[in-house]
C-alpha cells in the first residue's frame, strides 16, 4: 500500500518547519528591530502598537526575542536529544546483543538515571559547571538516554530474531557488520519517531530550566526566561507571558504531531 501524508504529519511538519525557519533567520533578520535593541521610549507597548506582539519592559520587540529564543531552545533540545540517542542507541544495541540476562542488568543500570529528573540534574550540574548551555543539555540528555536505550533494545531484539540475521551470522558476518547493514536500517524509523517525540519533551524541559535561571545567561533570550521576566507584568502587560507560553505549547504540539504522523506513516499496521 502506498504511503500517504496524513493530517498530523502535515501540521506537525509545518509547525516544526516554521519554528526552524524563524530560528535560522533570527540572527540575520527580524521583522521589527534587532532582538536585543533597547528602546526605553517604547517599553511595554501593546501588540500591534509597538510591533506585532508588542514590546517588553526594556522596549525590545517580543516577536524578535521569540525568533532568537527559538534558535537557543531548539539548539539545546536538539543537542541533548542527539547525545541521548547516540549513547542510548549504543547501550540498547549492546544490551540486545549480549542477551536477556546481561542486557537486563545493563538496562537496570540505565534506569537509575530516571531517579534524577532534569531540573534536579541541572541544579547539581550548575553547582559543578555553572549555569549555561551545557548544564541544561547534559541534564536533558541524561534523563532521556534510558528512553532511547529501551526502545533500541526492544526493536533490535526483534530484528536479531529474524531469518535474514540468522543467515548473515551463518555466513560469518561480525556483530558490528550485522548492526550496520541489517539492524540500523530496520530500526531507523522507530528511532526517528522517538527523536521527534522526545524533542517536544526536551523543549518543555529546557523552558523550565530557563524559567528557573538554569539555562542560558542573560542577555541571551530563551522562552523560559521570557516567561520568568513576564511574571512581574502579568497585570499590566499580559502579552509578555502569553507570547512565549503559546510558542512553547506550539513547539511541543508540533513535535508531538510530527512524531505521531511519522509513526502512522512508517507503520504498515496503522496505514489505511
Amino acid at each position: 500500500m502506498a504511503r500517504r501524508w496524513n493530517l498530523r504529519l502535515a501540521i506537525g511538519g509545518s509547525i516544526v518547519a516554521l519554528l526552524s525557519t524563524a530560528a535560522v533567520l533570527a540572527p540575520f533578520w527580524t521583522p521589527v528591530a534587532a532582538p536585543l535593541r533597547l528602546r526605553i521610549g517604547a517599553r511595554l507597548d501593546a501588540p500591534l502598537t509597538g510591533g506585532l506582539l508588542g514590546t517588553d519592559q526594556l522596549g525590545r520587540d517580543v516577536l524578535s526575542l521569540l525568533m532568537l529564543g527559538a534558535g537557543n531552545s531548539l539548539a539545546t533540545a536538539a543537542t541533548a536529544i542527539l547525545i541521548a540517542a547516540c549513547l542510548g542507541g549504543v547501550l540498547g544495541l549492546l544490551a540486545a546483543e549480549i542477551g536477556d540476562r546481561s542486557g537486563g542488568v545493563l538496562m537496570r543500570a540505565t534506569d537509575v538515571l530516571f531517579a534524577f529528573p532534569p531540573l534536579l540534574s541541572a541544579m547539581m550540574l550548575a553547582a559543578a559547571l555553572g549555569t549555561g548551555f551545557w548544564s541544561a543539555t547534559v541534564a536533558i540528555a541524561l534523563f532521556t538516554l534510558p528512553v532511547f536505550a529501551r526502545v533500541t533494545r526492544a526493536t533490535t531484539a526483534s530484528v536479531l530474531a529474524r531469518d535474514f540475521v540468522t543467515a548473515a551470522r551463518a555466513l560469518g558476518r561480525s556483530g558490528p557488520a550485522i548492526a550496520r547493514r541489517h539492524v540500523l536500517p530496520n530500526i531507523a524509523g522507530t528511532l526517528a519517531i522517538q527523536l521527534s517525540l522526545q524533542m517536544g519533551l526536551a523543549i518543555l524541559t529546557e523552558a523550565g530550566l530557563g524559567y528557573l535561571g538554569l539555562g542560558r545567561a542573560p542577555p541571551t533570550p530563551s522562552w523560559g526566561r521570557m516567561l520568568a521576566d513576564a511574571q512581574t507584568y502579568m497585570g499590566s502587560a499580559p502579552w509578555l507571558a502569553l507570547a512565549p507560553g503559546c510558542t512553547i505549547a506550539l513547539a511541543v504540539l508540533g513535535f508531538n504531531l510530527l512524531g505521531d504522523g511519522l509513526r502512522d506513516w512508517l507503520d504498515p499496521r496503522t496505514r489505511r
